[in-house]
């Protein structure tokens, strides 16, 4: 029935961000399954649509990863919304891995459910009041993953330097951010 709704949403990608939030949501079901199932069809839809919104990316495995990297950097520009997304996302993703690992409906569970709440809300207040724009997932799905990977070479240091490069793609200009690592200080 979820299938059947879902299905009926208009549009491609908007239909791949609701099956990626319904697996995420159904999670607190205690459907483990069926919650990785939806969330891998959101995912694997998106990434389709990504490669065909960019017909000019020929690379392998690498330079669509630095993409990520770069798109998520792009989207996550301002210091409060970095810092929210520093205490969120590892929040999200211990919350996951105990909503997938915890007997559902146990006091383990519960608290997993908490914690992967909080870290949304922390994620989405962050975009909405300091960004002022959506998760990147839903125009990047690898950002799922570069987004944990950029936050925690953040915490371990090794801050990214910006400059700005503009990149056209076949739905227009989009201006895209090179991360450009700095030597760590000397103390």
């Amino acid at each position: 029935m979820l299938d059947k709704l879902l299905e009926s949403i208009p549009g491609a990608k908007a239909r791949n961000v609701a099956y990626s939030v319904a697996g995420m949501a159904t999670l607190f079901t205690g459907a483990k399954l069926g919650s990785l199932a939806l969330f891998a069809k959101g995912l694997s839809g998106l990434e389709k649509e990504w490669r065909a919104a960019h017909p000019e990316h020929e690379g392998g495995v690498v330079e669509r990863w630095n993409r990520a990297i770069h798109f998520y950097e792009s989207t996550h520009l301002d210091d409060t919304n970095r810092k929210l997304h520093i205490v969120g996302i590892p929040m999200i993703v211990g919350g996951a891995a105990g909503l997938l690992l915890f007997v559902p409906f146990g006091p383990r569970w519960f608290l997993s459910a908490g914690t992967f709440t909080t870290g949304w809300v922390l994620n989405l207040v962050g975009h909405a009041a300091f960004e002022k724009n959506a998760p990147a997932f839903a125009d990047d799905p690898l950002s799922f993953l570069a987004g944990p990977i950029w936050d925690l070479q953040q915490v371990v240091g090794k801050k990214a330097k910006v400059s700005r490069r503009e990149v056209h793609t076949a739905d227009g200009k989009v201006t895209m951010i090179n991360v450009e690592p700095q030597e760590p200080a000397v103390a």
